[in-house]
């Protein structure tokens, strides 16, 4: 039996992989690892070990879900034991020689893998599950796109500031630079010289690779708002062709992992409320951008788990297709 290591396993994002590797039905002896300050800690019947650079001897898969300066120091270890890691961290996304990888998407990039598999940042993948049928479809060249992203982007201490401040208004945040408990904060990640985030760099410079589309510009604003765990994304995408939304919709209607919400006459439209805690990303308010006469620009709605798909699930589910694929 295949023994799965969880690096990271007492944060948000590590306790959720091991949730989904019950839900997904893989099977194997799982070894929890973390800071030796949570070593001791008991989740789901398992105690936590310290990660150490001898944590990853037998072990076959590792789920990654630690900060990007503690993955690449534990990252060759793994490397060592020869272990293949899917790893939810950014340390690796960019690498050439890394497959980025939604699984409905791209998942044929796994088997290129050279050890290490990047799991993309969670905004990416639940715009690219809106969006990916769309360019099958009708070719995207240009996209802006507003995120409004939940505190559990921001892990336990995003959290921990909106129950703080929704009991007391006067709490000091420690996640975010403001208060977000009824507030909104335009700025995720730092600042470069043009006045754009490392956050919003992430959907271009990642979805280039995981649509193989390297051409594909995105304009990106990344909101914090006061919501608990599901990102919502407001997206205008400009495509090689006319678009026709029938076509699109009846594509969408039968896309794994998507669920179509898109009757507005009725107030029926994807919610951050509905998308949490599940894996599907729901679309809607689909229509044509009124001032682009040549029907090519579309508008959408959508709004994905951050914590499951954005994160734990989307990495379970490549982790998935590697068992399966090694046991043929």
């Amino acid at each position: 039996m295949k023994t799965i290591a969880i690096a990271g396993a007492t944060g948000a994002v590590g306790r959720q992989m091991l949730e989904c590797l019950k839900e997904q039905g893989i099977k194997g002896n799982v070894k929890l690892l973390a800071s030796a300050r949570s070593a001791g800690k008991v989740i789901e019947g398992l105690a936590v070990e310290e990660l150490t650079e001898q944590s990853f001897e037998g072990v076959d898969y590792v789920l990654g879900a630690c900060e990007n300066d503690v993955t690449k120091k534990w990252m060759p270890w793994a490397q060592k034991a020869g272990c293949v890691v899917v790893d939810n961290s950014s340390a690796f996304r960019l690498d050439p020689q890394v497959p980025l990888v939604v699984p409905e998407i791209n998942a044929d990039d796994i088997f290129t893998h050279h050890g290490i598999i990047a799991n993309p940042n969670c905004s990416t993948i639940i715009a690219l599950m809106a969006l990916h049928d769309l360019d099958d479809l009708f070719k995207i060249e240009d996209v802006v796109c507003t995120t409004f992203q939940a505190v559990s982007g921001a892990g336990v201490k995003g959290i921990g500031d909106l129950e703080r401040e929704l009991k007391d208004p006067d709490a000091k945040p420690e996640a975010f630079a403001y208060p977000i408990a009824f507030n909104v904060i335009p700025q995720i990640g730092g600042f470069d010289e043009n006045g754009i985030t490392s956050e919003e760099w992430k959907m271009q410079n990642e979805g280039r690779k995981i649509l193989h589309s390297p051409e594909l510009n995105v304009n990106c604003t990344c909101v914090r708002v006061p919501v608990w765990r599901s990102h919502s994304e407001s997206i205008t995408a400009r495509c090689e062709k006319p678009v026709d939304l029938d076509v699109l919709r009846e594509k969408l209607s039968h896309s794994e992992g998507v669920v179509l919400r898109d009757d507005p006459k009725n107030n029926i439209y994807p919610m951050p409320i509905d998308t949490t805690n599940q894996d599907n990303v729901f679309v809607g308010r689909l229509r044509h951008d009124v001032n682009d006469p040549s029907g090519r620009t579309v508008v959408l709605f959508c709004a994905g788990d951050q914590i499951r798909k954005g994160a734990a699930s989307n990495a379970v589910q490549i982790l998935k297709k590697l068992v399966e694929k090694d046991a043929e």
